[in-house]
């Protein structure tokens, strides 16, 4: 499944929400520099998702914070996550 999320990179936390919108939002601690904030969004979708990182691919947005990612989830899945942010 094809999806958008944000992504807050240098947080203290690290974790992940739904927004009103169906979007998600993650926080992540690693800083947006030579994709380093990108490698921990892979590790953070997969962990909470419990999928291997090589399924977690992001598509488009690799320079943004807003990202489109393809990963074998469910929209079940992603309703199931809470508006505030958990890891």
């Amino acid at each position: 499944m094809k999806f958008r999320i944000k992504v807050i990179p240098g947080k203290r936390k690290e974790g992940v929400r739904r927004l009103s919108d169906g979007r998600l939002c993650l926080q992540v601690s690693a800083p947006a520099v030579r994709g380093k904030a990108n490698d921990a969004v892979v590790n953070l979708l997969a962990q909470t998702f419990d999928l291997p990182k090589s399924s977690v691919i992001i598509i488009k947005g690799a320079t943004g914070r807003f990202k489109e990612i393809e990963a074998p989830i469910t929209l079940k899945q992603i309703n199931s996550l809470s508006d505030e942010f958990s890891q």
